[in-house]
């Protein structure tokens, strides 16, 4: 399994059983403890069943606790790795951080956000995207807050290779405009933690309305992605200055910028040069 075991452990903890979820907190508080401890002592220590800690690393996708194990191992190596590039001993930000501790911390995060969200992208899913995209009537894009940010950079470059797409960060314009697609649109929904209820509306109108509806996420079992026939998984741990949204923003982006490239090939290498001729620099500017 290519996820990273303690990324998906934390997408993953809302939907496990009360027991299961114990097991989930103690792993991320301490995942060395797996690698530790045998299968009855991670139970006594989470004061919870051998079968129920089995049942954990089943429902994360792995064949038994034993898998778990190794792949909680090559988490750590790959964090471990992510430090010593930066010659830290944790990525956590601190009150007394100087400049320089917190742009290597930072980019620790970012990195391994985009390799992460690389390493695990779900391609066919993708493809279907970047498809239905380039062949859409029309394409509207939705999010809030940061989420918009990264909604109004693929509007902009979906522009520019000639594609009519929208965004409108305003509740109210979105819903409407949501309810008036069809079969031959695209809507995609920006939302981190897959929980903005204005997003989630405007994919449940857009859906019901026959568009297809688009998610990219950080939570796979959130109320965004059950609103979208697709779904594009990012994958970010946020500092302690989560409202800022760092890695989030930067997984997405790399996101994006996959999707848009797959929908220049669907739709012709001629379009490079439409991409070329367009005023980019003015565009920024205003």
């Amino acid at each position: 399994m290519d996820d990273d075991v303690l990324e998906k452990v934390r997408r993953s903890i809302s939907g496990l059983s009360t027991a299961e979820a114990k097991v989930a907190e103690r792993l991320l508080a301490d995942p060395a403890v797996v690698m530790d401890l045998a299968i009855n002592d991670l139970a006594a220590l989470c004061e919870t069943s051998i079968s129920t800690v089995a049942r954990f690393a089943q429902s994360l996708g792995f064949s038994g606790y034993r898998e778990l194990r190794v792949a909680v191992a090559r988490s750590l190596t790959l964090q471990q790795a992510q430090r010593e590039r930066f010659r830290l001993d944790t990525t956590a930000i601190c009150e007394d951080d100087g400049p320089a501790q917190i742009a290597a911390k930072l980019a620790a995060r970012e990195i391994s956000a985009i390799e992460t969200t690389a390493r695990t992208l779900d391609v066919v899913a993708l493809d279907r995207v970047a498809a239905a995209v380039a062949d859409a009537r029309r394409i509207d894009l939705f999010g809030q807050g940061a989420s918009s940010l990264i909604a109004q950079d693929l509007q902009g470059k979906l522009t520019r290779i000639g594609c009519m797409v929208s965004h409108s960060a305003d509740p109210h314009t979105a819903l409407t405009a949501a309810a008036l697609r069809g079969p031959s649109d695209v809507v995609i929904g920006f939302s981190h933690t897959g929980e903005t209820a204005e997003t989630r509306q405007a994919l449940e109108a857009a859906r019901a309305a026959g568009a297809l509806t688009v998610a990219v996420t950080g939570v796979v079992e959130s109320s965004v992605a059950a609103a979208a026939d697709v779904v594009l998984l990012t994958h970010a741990q946020e500092s302690s200055f989560r409202g800022a949204a760092m890695s989030s923003r930067i997984a997405q982006l790399a996101l994006v910028d996959v999707l848009f490239v797959r929908v220049v090939q669907h739709r012709g290498w001629a379009t490079v040069q439409t991409v070329r001729t367009t005023p980019v620099e003015g565009a920024q500017r205003a």
